[in-house]
């Protein structure tokens, strides 16, 4: 349907926009482009972790964020997903189960059947807030368990971990021998600061863990095709978790020269753009929280981060009812909850990156549309 209005030529109020280079966004262009100049891309020296300077330029990034990581614990990979997939293929065999949260995003099933892996679910409960059930989570171990994940900030909730939650994480980790991978792709993006907040994986040393994320969401550069894995833990842990996933990237050589090289000014480019990104993001969200009053039938969950609101709407309607009769009703293009495992009804997913002329007259349409019952 989408398809069709948007070939029809007319309007399309499209609030699922999460490519930053197509939200209206202000590159640094020529400091972006700078990066590229260099006479060393034409050369070939494959570095199958990632050159020193990029690993330089990533311990930096963390150094700057109060985290301890050595260039050592380094590895690159041509993105997020191929990150996942080097760490699948590292840590489990064909039948292996890898632990995800519920809800979030949707692709991690589609990795772990790539590699012959299968995934299991722990939940999220919502009470007032999201928060791990731990109980549930422990159950959900079982001996072919070799991983639990967490995205943090979860996406698409926006729902960091605690440091309390992180502790008890770790000691799960550290007792059953199971890897934590931490997804903090988003983790730049908290809208306010929070102590409780545990903003990375990288400075865990009790137990084996692993973080990831990249330029896409970093520096909002995802055609630059360039991700990380920090591998934390305990230090013969690391030896040895390191020296496998070299052998997978000596496999792939995925991670192009030009962008090793140009990844210290790219990093730098991302100083400018996230600034500009959380500008967008906090002002979406005080509007979209400004127009859901007490009076209103929809509810704004609550979000410490990320790029995403959650609308929780009457469940007079099922969620696909909702969002496809927005779509041919009102032109509003949004994700029904069911994309990201969300098990009850009825919410949609808007992303706060969209242009805020368009995330607010989608906005009122959506709320103009639930009054109108």
């Amino acid at each position: 349907m989408a398809a069709a209005l948007r070939k029809s030529g007319a309007e399309l109020l499209d609030l699922t926009e999460s490519n930053p280079t197509r939200a209206g966004l202000d590159y640094p262009v020529d400091a972006i482009l700078g990066a590229f100049r260099n006479p060393r891309m034409l050369e070939y020296h494959p570095t199958p972790a990632g050159s020193p300077e990029a690993r330089e330029a990533v311990s930096r990034y963390y150094a700057e964020r109060a985290c301890r990581v050595a260039p050592e614990q380094v590895l690159l990979t041509a993105s997020t997903s191929e990150s996942y997939a080097f760490l699948f293929k590292v840590l489990a065999s064909p039948g292996d189960e890898i632990l995800v949260p519920r809800p979030s995003y949707p692709l991690f099933d589609f990795l772990a059947r790539l590699e012959s892996v299968r995934i299991s679910y722990y939940p999220l409960a919502y009470h007032g807030g999201w928060w791990l059930d731990f109980d549930m989570l422990r159950d959900a171990i079982t001996p072919r368990t070799r991983a639990i994940l967490l995205v943090n900030p979860n996406n698409p909730t926006g729902s960091f971990i605690k440091r309390s939650e992180l502790e008890s994480l770790v000691s799960v980790a550290a007792e059953r021998g199971i890897p934590l991978i931490g997804d903090e792709v988003f983790s730049d993006f908290a809208f306010d600061p929070d102590p409780a907040r545990a903003s990375s994986l990288a400075d865990v040393r009790e137990a084996p863990a692993f973080c990831l994320s990249g330029l896409s969401k970093v520096s909002a550069l995802p055609q630059m095709k360039l991700g990380w894995i920090v591998v934390a833990g305990p230090p013969p842990f690391q030896r040895a978790a390191i020296e496998r996933l070299e052998l997978v990237a000596d496999t792939y050589l995925s991670v192009s020269t030009p962008v090793h090289l140009a990844l210290p000014g790219l990093l730098a480019a991302g100083e400018v753009m996230r600034p500009r990104i959380l500008a967008r993001i906090r002002a979406n969200l005080a509007w979209l929280r400004s127009q859901v009053g007490m009076e209103c039938p929809c509810q704004v969950l609550p979000v410490e981060g990320g790029w995403y609101a959650i609308l929780r709407l009457p469940r007079t309607r099922g969620e696909e009812e909702w969002a496809l009769e927005l779509l041919e009703l009102d032109s509003v293009l949004v994700q029904p909850g069911y994309f990201y495992d969300f098990d009850s009804e009825a919410f949609l997913v808007l992303s706060l990156l969209t242009p805020p002329d368009i995330f607010r007259r989608g906005v009122e349409r959506i709320l103009a549309h639930v009054a109108a019952g």
